[in-house]
């Protein structure tokens, strides 16, 4: 069967009629995809930015209340500064207490409360280095699954 060069005209103007269609459709799908994207990326920024706004409150309370009972907690800790003064320089500060409480409540999800928590005191005798290798091994020894 032999086409006429008027017949292969329509037929290339056919196709190209396709492949712009299906290229527009795409193009629409695209662009669609990518809007939903962006909507759904500033929902997360908003909802982390009163997260953030959240947890700046509740240091903020802690911090007052840290400050409220500065003069109980300044005569609590040289107290047990006396009775046990090793013990004393591995307690963390109160604001650090604060952070550690804050994240905590942040990472769980709900209110968190934070029972002990001590400084690793860092070996002057290169020990230390030994030690945090032997942390180090530990916790990557865990099965953790691999993506790929």
């Amino acid at each position: 069967m032999k086409l006429h060069w008027t017949e292969w005209a329509a037929l290339a103007a056919l196709v190209a009629a396709g492949c712009v269609a299906i290229y527009s459709g795409f193009a629409r799908a695209v662009q669609r995809a990518i809007r939903e994207r962006q909507r759904e990326t500033e929902r997360q920024l908003n909802a982390m930015a009163t997260t953030v706004k959240a947890l700046q409150t509740r240091v903020a309370e802690l911090g007052r209340e840290q400050t409220g009972n500065a003069g109980e907690r300044a005569d609590a800790a040289n107290q047990a500064a006396a009775e046990n003064p090793i013990a004393a320089a591995d307690a963390p500060t109160p604001e650090i207490l604060a952070a550690l409480t804050a994240a905590a409540t942040a990472y769980v999800g709900k209110k968190a409360r934070i029972r002990s928590a001590a400084l690793v005191p860092a070996e002057e005798n290169g020990a230390g280095a030994w030690a945090q290798q032997g942390r180090v091994i530990v916790q990557t020894s865990h099965n953790l699954r691999t993506n790929g």
